[in-house]
């Protein structure tokens, strides 16, 4: 991912006010984009959106993908080359309690904003970013490549397996770069697992709320101990969504495919070992026991196959799974004792971008 491509570059974003959107906000700004943002109101008080001032430096339009007629306004107005579709209802457990909501939000939103991307015509390149649980889930203890077939036990998974064939449907149909007939739109998608970081403050999230538990020293009570997840730092995802996007504007067609993004092998870990690390790391007043209540069902294993992006991008995890949790306690405490966490974010951003130049020539060596 080249810095220097996203400086003065128009990005549409959708989802900024959320979790990975904030952080997504901060890193274009820094590089020096022109970018718009079209979301909900953050969706969780407090917000990474509200702590980190994510809109001071970015067009914010508070907006719902549902509202076809209202996001194509806001892109065209945007003339946005590049297009970012992160806008999502992202968890399982309300999938289950409001479906509706779900697959409203996650395939139809979807279908609104590539055809307000029809409409728009400065745009060269889209993501959309769905997720690792697009896939038929067998359980299996090797990861899921980009063609093993689409599926979702739930509402959530399920819909973001239809966003997929949505995006598939589009690009096939009226974004085909290969014929001289259609818009010349590069149009791929991205599936990432389970990312932490600051400011993430979801229901029923794991790290969120573990890190809740500790800031008030109480036990922090898990559902699935044993449950094996692709766990990497949310700016691992992101570089590779950066990565993608630049490729799709550079080169077209031959990077409009699906991509998935997760950490290497050993680092898809049980919910019991990250919580104890996480134990460690925080020290004082940090503790954790099991909840034997009955659950909805989750995924117990789920990794992903990265192959892929690192032939074809050249991206591969920077960081070990201690020091994505080690990054994410240390936000949290910097929120704690009153910090600047817009210049604390931005930091962490710009020592992850260095640390991610410094292994690239090793990583292609």
């Amino acid at each position: 991912m080249n810095p220097d491509f996203w400086r003065g570059k128009r990005v549409f974003l959708t989802g900024h006010t959320g979790f990975k959107g904030g952080w997504l906000s901060l890193w274009l700004q820094e590089m020096g984009a022109e970018l718009t943002g079209y979301a909900l109101p953050a969706p969780t008080q407090p917000s990474l959106f509200d702590c980190a001032q994510v809109s001071s430096n970015m067009t914010s339009v508070i907006g719902d993908i549902r509202d076809g007629d209202a996001l194509t306004r806001a892109m065209q107005s945007a003339r946005p080359e590049v297009v970012i579709h992160m806008a999502a209802q992202p968890l399982v457990r309300k999938s289950y309690v409001d479906p509706v909501e779900t697959y409203s939000t996650n395939v139809m939103g979807t279908v609104n904003v590539l055809e307000a991307v029809r409409k728009t015509p400065e745009v060269r390149a889209i993501v959309n970013v769905t997720t690792d649980k697009c896939y038929e889930n067998k359980e299996w203890v090797w990861g899921y490549r980009e063609n093993e077939p689409m599926g979702g036990h739930d509402p959530y998974s399920n819909s973001k397996a239809c966003s997929e064939l949505v995006t598939a449907a589009y690009r096939n149909s009226f974004f085909h770069t290969g014929r001289a007939s259609e818009r010349r739109v590069a149009l791929a998608s991205a599936r990432a697992g389970n990312v932490i970081g600051g400011g993430d403050w979801a229901a029923d999230r794991l790290i969120p709320d573990i890190l809740d538990a500790f800031s008030r020293s109480a036990p922090v009570v898990i559902r699935n101990p044993n449950a094996i997840r692709p766990w990497q730092h949310v700016l691992e995802p992101l570089r590779g969504y950066l990565t993608l996007a630049e490729r799709l504007y550079l080169d077209g067609a031959s990077y409009a495919e699906a991509f998935n993004f997760g950490p290497n092998n050993e680092d898809a870990r049980s919910v019991e070992w990250i919580v104890q690390r996480l134990v460690d790391q925080w020290r004082e007043g940090a503790s954790w026991q099991q909840d034997t209540a009955e659950h909805p069902h989750e995924a117990h294993y789920l990794k992903l196959d990265i192959s892929k992006a690192g032939a074809r991008l050249g991206w591969h995890p920077c960081l070990r799974l201690d020091q994505a949790l080690q990054l994410t306690v240390d936000w949290a405490q910097c929120r704690l004792q009153g910090g600047d966490l817009r210049a604390f974010t931005l930091t962490q951003i710009q020592n992850y971008q260095q640390l991610a130049v410094a292994q690239q020539p090793a990583q292609h060596a």
